[in-house]
């Protein structure tokens, strides 16, 4: 066991000593775990981030320290970690790797300006993660993204047997760590180092489950007789995200509506039949969000402050976003906005489609990256509606937090939406939203009452929840009435931990009786 306080070498601006992290008080609702969560995500807040799964791992994370866990993320090294993180800690020797044709020489480190939990530790595998993007470029997908995140997995099982005190407590979330389960159960290296160790899996998107051919069982280490309906196998090919689900002692999704649609033909994204099986071990559990950095009586990053009662700076910040996008600035004319990844998940057809969003006296901000197509056609859309329609193609934290307070009402129409936190941030700034009612904004929207929901997956449907929202706003007293509702909800991560410290005991449980 390697402790991380301890000198490893020093090579120029690679600092190898690791401050010990303060110790902080156990929560008073509850004790703290005896073991560690470790947390394996492909994405944090902060360091590496393509859509909601980077901010709702690192609240998560955030949460559990602040209550009194020992709480570790391992996450890849990728280039953009690199550019975000000027000093890194290494944490040990290097170690040789191999995972079919792939040879990596293997560091761990972590980030020398950040202080106290959790501790995040860098998965260093340059020629699997030093590439421009995280999972692919503007051809595509890396085609050996099978490999790169297998060997992610087993690096950070290795990682954790030298830097986390034993017991643990795995979680993993998404595709990308689902191997960390199948190898730490099936793995002949790997098992008995984990024997008594629980492991949770979340599934914050089931769109995406790690399809590969299953020529790739051998490189990925995986022996043939997983190669099963009840394993890894899925209509002829392999499933990283259901071999996960698998071998996990409980699994998690994003919340309570979203864990019902997994379990349907139409929700489950062909693996309904596998989320029934897991009965009572799958829970839904809505996501939450800092709410101290997404709160707009403080945020330094937007143009004025306003709070529930005081809401006058919100004004000042929609000035500021229609002068920022070139929009006419109409204080008066109900300004919509749409921040998401350009994705067909999110909704872009029917936006697309929009004869209220044509023709109605508004204005229409749309932010986000992502498909190559739907960027095409929204910027053809904006192009033919310059005087009250915007866009921008860079996404970034702090553009986000200016759009939610400048906007009057935020939109999303999603073909489903396992959580969502855009509608809670969108909340939290005073800005209602218009969605469909699908997974989490079914649980965080209250229809008439934060925001207007809409069920059919239907331009007409949503133009006429557009509609109802334009016809409030017109009634000031009322539409005021409406702000001050959602940005008094409590969307903090808070709420949501007794529902996983319920979850890890299960697992623990759950294990204990396997073993």
């Amino acid at each position: 066991m390697v402790t991380l306080d301890r000198p490893v070498q020093q090579q120029g601006d690679l600092v190898a000593v690791a401050p010990r992290a303060p110790l902080r008080r156990p929560s008073a609702k509850r004790p703290p775990m005896r073991r560690a969560i470790v947390h394996l995500t492909a994405e944090y807040h902060g360091y590496a981030r393509t859509g909601g799964l980077a901010e709702a791992v690192a609240g998560l994370a955030n949460s559990q320290a602040r209550a009194g866990e020992r709480v570790y993320a391992f996450l890849p090294l990728y280039a953009s970690v690199r550019s975000a993180t000027p000093r890194l800690q290494l944490l040990a020797a290097p170690h040789r790797l191999t995972l079919g044709p792939l040879e990596e020489e293997v560091r761990f480190y972590r980030d020398a300006t950040r202080v106290g939990a959790p501790v995040v530790i860098f998965v260093d595998a340059p020629g699997c993660f030093d590439r421009p993007g995280l999972y692919g470029d503007v051809r595509g997908d890396y085609p050996d993204n099978h490999l790169r995140f297998a060997l992610f997995a087993r690096a950070a099982l290795h990682g954790i047997a030298q830097f986390v005190p034993p017991p643990v407590l795995l979680h993993a979330h998404d595709w990308h760590a689902a191997l960390a389960p199948v190898y730490l159960r099936t793995h002949p290296d790997i098992a008995p180092e984990f024997h008594d160790a629980p492991t949770v899996v979340s599934v914050h998107n089931a769109g995406y489950q790690g399809h590969f051919g299953a020529e790739v069982m051998a490189d990925l280490a995986l022996p043939p007789e997983l190669w099963h309906l009840d394993r890894l196998e899925w209509y002829g090919r392999l499933n990283l995200l259901k071999g996960g689900l698998s071998f996990c002692d409980a699994a998690v999704t994003v919340s309570p509506a979203h864990a019902a649609e997994l379990r349907t033909p139409e929700g489950g994204f062909g693996l309904h039949d596998a989320f029934r099986h897991l009965g009572d071990r799958l829970v839904g559990i809505c996501n939450g969000i800092e709410q101290h950095l997404w709160d707009p009586a403080s945020d330094d990053q937007i143009a004025a402050p306003f709070a529930v009662g005081d809401i006058g700076g919100k004004a000042v910040c929609k000035e500021a976003l229609q002068r920022a996008f070139a929009l006419p600035r109409r204080a008066t004319v109900p300004l919509l906005a749409m921040s998401s990844r350009l994705a067909a998940q999110k909704g872009f057809d029917l936006v697309l489609h929009s004869e209220c969003l044509r023709t109605a006296d508004l204005q229409l901000i749309i932010i986000g990256e992502g498909d190559a197509r739907i960027r095409d056609a929204v910027a053809a859309l904006v192009a033919a509606h310059a005087g009250h329609m915007a866009c921008s193609f860079t996404f970034t934290d702090r553009l986000e937090h200016q759009l939610m307070a400048g906007a009057d009402m935020v939109l999303m129409p999603s073909l489903y939406e396992p959580c969502g936190l855009t509608q809670m941030h969108a909340s939290r700034y005073g800005a209602p939203v218009i969605g469909r009612r699908v997974g989490g904004i079914a649980d965080t929207v209250i229809d008439e009452e934060t925001g207007f929901l809409f069920d059919p997956f239907d331009v007409r449907a949503m133009d006429a929840a557009i509609a109802r929202a334009l016809s409030r706003y017109a009634d000031g007293a009322r539409w005021h009435a409406m702000m001050g509702r959602a940005m008094s909800r409590d969307f903090g991560w808070d709420r949501s931990m007794f529902d996983y410290a319920n979850v890890y005991r299960r697992a623990v449980l759950r294990a204990a009786a396997a073993r």
